[in-house]
């Protein structure tokens, strides 16, 4: 994933809602959202080349989700695992989430730069494998692209704000998330200096990406309520044209 925007416990309807884009090239084979053949529990994309997944959630509501960390310097380097691993070794395990994120710092250097959320119903967690820090996340609306958890770049503000705005309806309207996550105006102003060039990282500035050979290739929407019901929405795109969408709902189990 290269952004993701979610309210965690701060509404008065939802528990979480989140609105996320996962940012690939377009030639990497990947899988829409299912529930896995080998693993029937676990709602989510595969990517079929690491056989990982970037966002996943299972049915007794074990969440996690991953973005990568731009750092130009491990373009060149060489990394033994994939990192969609780590969100699919979470929801296919049964470690507590604050157990499970301890055992991944003390192997972070083995990945590419990462930041990791995973939870469960009692709470959500965050790690950054430069930083190395467990961070149980605070209630409230949050933003992550390819950072730190609410670092200022103009995609993580915007996002943030337009979750903001969506939420202060007593219900989450799904499309109203899915603009959000379709826009794609570029920011000219408060780009970060992650070693590419300006032009580089103008195009890497919207929410929504469309480049050449790299931009979105699906956005998904979840909405967990208080009474445990979850709502997954995935849109999958093709060179920035929806190519497909797919829908489940179904109450958390235990």
């Amino acid at each position: 994933m290269c952004l993701i925007n979610f309210q965690l416990n701060s509404h008065s309807r939802y528990k979480l809602v989140m609105a996320a884009n996962r940012d690939e090239e377009y030639s990497r084979p990947t899988e829409a959202a299912h529930f896995w053949e080998d693993h029937p529990d676990l709602l989510g994309g595969r990517d079929l080349r690491g056989m990982g997944t970037w966002l996943g959630i299972t049915k007794d509501g074990r969440f996690s989700a991953l973005t990568n960390v731009r750092n130009t310097k491990e373009l060149l380097s060489t990394h033994s695992k994939s990192r969609g691993h780590l969100v699919r070794n979470f929801l296919t395990g049964d470690d507590r989430p604050e157990e499970y994120l301890k055992k991944v710092a003390e192997e972070g250097g083995d990945y590419a730069g990462f930041n990791l959320l995973v939870g469960d119903k009692d709470g959500l967690y965050y790690l950054n494998n430069y930083e190395n820090e467990v961070v149980r996340i605070e209630d409230g609306v949050h933003g992550l692209s390819n950072h730190h958890l609410d670092t200022p770049w103009p995609k993580v503000v915007k996002g943030r704000n337009g979750l903001k705005s969506v939420m202060e309806d007593q219900d989450a309207d799904v499309e109203a998330l899915f603009r959000l996550l379709r826009d794609d105006e570029t920011a000219d102003s408060g780009l970060p200096d992650t070693g590419l060039s300006k032009e580089l990282e103008r195009d890497l500035s919207p929410l929504f990406i469309n480049m050449d050979k790299y931009g979105t290739r699906c956005s998904t929407v979840i909405l967990i309520d208080q009474s445990d019901n979850v709502t997954f929405v995935e849109r999958t795109y093709e060179e920035g044209k929806e190519n497909g969408e797919v829908r489940y709902e179904f109450a958390l189990e235990g």
